[in-house]
């Protein structure tokens, strides 16, 4: 545990994850300066004797102990200026492992696509075991669902959490007892100077590992796993893969997830989760999972019950033989890639759109010339996708999400699958994915009444 007790912090960003880090500290005797570059907050923060509010800009003073920056918080000169002076510098993660009233083992996922599904399955297999044997509870959170900063005088078993870039670029003694990187493709480059940049902060995960934890990356994409395989390296930990190649320590086959480190053999039949990309997010869990020691059996009793996320390849209605699914947390191209090929109906109308994000749209356009029917398009990046995709399929645009559920509807036929998978953040016109994904939901119910 670090002892802030009569430090002064600044706190930079009071979105979730910095409201919990003001809270962390002001409980253990800081002094917190929150900034924000807003000029109000709504809701306010609440009062307490030890915390000042700098709000509307970043130009504060640095005669402070440790600055603590949310996730969400751009680069700014304020930053680069408290490392110039050797202040620390960490984020909302490196701060709550610190406080910790009681260490526990952490199980960290990141990863461009599949880390919410793998964080969530890892999390039912922990908290099953944890039942059963009358242990602690286990924390599962983080880049999904809540932050650590709040729970810091809990105790847990286990700490799940899923990790974003952002969250990794500011961890200094962050050691996961298992770090899993699923995948990295192009994501966030509105960001990041380039890929090298974003698997860098990705592959932070793995910097303070040792021998005794375990590193787990993929081994079936040549181009994919060398970078995920590179940054791994970049720790002391033991390395396990998974994946569909023949040497992979947890092989996926047609029918089978094979643990080739004890033998153990997961029929793919009983599992709830469905679809090859599914596959390799389970294998991945089942390699942490089985290292920390959770029994084969438990792990078949949760894969045949564990349904996943929403807004996650959710099947929403069928209408007239089309079959609608809620994709929304496929905010990038990979991802919706993934969905649409994914599919088990041969062709698909996709809705995709936002807030771009720098990564450019050719792969869509492929797998829309494979698998599309045609593409409706909205928001802010609606012009740079149909302009990527046409000629591929025929584009349509929709000012809303009603809009373009009823277009989408119009341009397919019985037996096809309208997909929303925007490939784009949602914050142009939604709150976040979750509203996107709400809406694509009841537009797609209203449409089941009137037909």
């Amino acid at each position: 545990m670090h002892d802030v007790r009569g430090k002064q912090v600044v706190v930079i960003g009071l979105g979730l994850s910095g409201r919990a880090a003001v809270a962390a500290l002001l409980d253990r005797g800081a002094f917190v300066l929150a900034n924000d570059a807003r000029s109000s907050l709504t809701p306010p923060m609440p009062e307490h004797p030890a915390l000042r509010l700098h709000l509307g800009d970043h130009d504060f003073p640095l005669a402070v102990d440790c600055v603590v920056v949310s996730p969400g918080v751009p680069p700014l000169p304020v930053i680069d200026a408290a490392v110039a002076a050797g202040i620390p510098v960490w984020g909302e993660i490196e701060l709550a492992t610190r406080l910790l009233v009681q260490p526990a083992p952490i199980v960290a996922i990141g990863g461009t696509n599949g880390k919410s599904t793998v964080t969530s399955l890892l999390g039912a297999l922990f908290e099953r075991a944890a039942e059963k044997a009358g242990d602690l509870p286990v924390f599962c959170g983080g880049n999904l669902g809540e932050p650590l900063a709040p729970h810091i005088d809990e105790r847990f078993s286990t700490v799940i959490l899923e990790v974003s870039s952002f969250q990794m670029e500011r961890v200094e003694r962050f050691r996961p007892r298992a770090a899993l990187l699923l995948n990295v493709s192009p994501d966030h480059l509105d960001r990041y100077a380039g890929m090298g940049d974003y698997a860098d902060a990705k592959g932070n995960m793995f910097l303070q590992q040792t021998a005794e934890d375990i590193a787990i990356v993929p081994s079936d994409d040549a181009d994919a796993s060398a970078v995920c395989l590179a940054q791994a390296k970049r720790g002391g930990a033991r390395i396990v893969t998974f994946g569909t190649s023949v040497d992979a320590d947890v092989r996926v086959t047609d029918g089978e997830i094979v643990d080739r480190r004890d033998g153990e053999i997961y029929l793919r039949a009983p599992i709830r989760l469905q679809g090859a990309h599914n596959a390799r997010n389970v294998a991945a869990a089942i390699a942490a999972a089985r290292d920390l020691g959770i029994s084969p059996e438990i792990i078949r009793e949760t894969l045949a019950i564990f349904e996943g996320l929403s807004h996650r390849m959710a099947f929403v209605a069928e209408v007239a033989g089309v079959r609608f699914y809620d994709d929304s947390k496929g905010t990038n191209v990979g991802a919706a890639v993934t969905a649409l090929r994914g599919l088990a109906e041969a062709k698909a109308v996709l809705v995709a759109g936002g807030r771009d994000k720098q990564g450019g749209y050719d792969e869509l356009r492929d797998a829309l010339a494979d698998r599309g029917r045609a593409c409706v398009v909205i928001g802010e990046a609606a012009g740079a996708i149909q302009s990527a995709v046409e000629g591929a399929v025929a584009v349509a645009h929709a000012a809303t999400m009603d809009e373009a559920v009823k277009q989408a509807f119009s341009l397919a036929k019985p037996g096809d699958a309208v997909l929303l998978s925007p490939a784009c953040s949602s914050f142009d016109m939604f709150r976040d994915y979750k509203h996107r994904g709400d809406a694509f939901v009841a537009s797609v119910r209203a449409l089941a009444v009137a037909s």
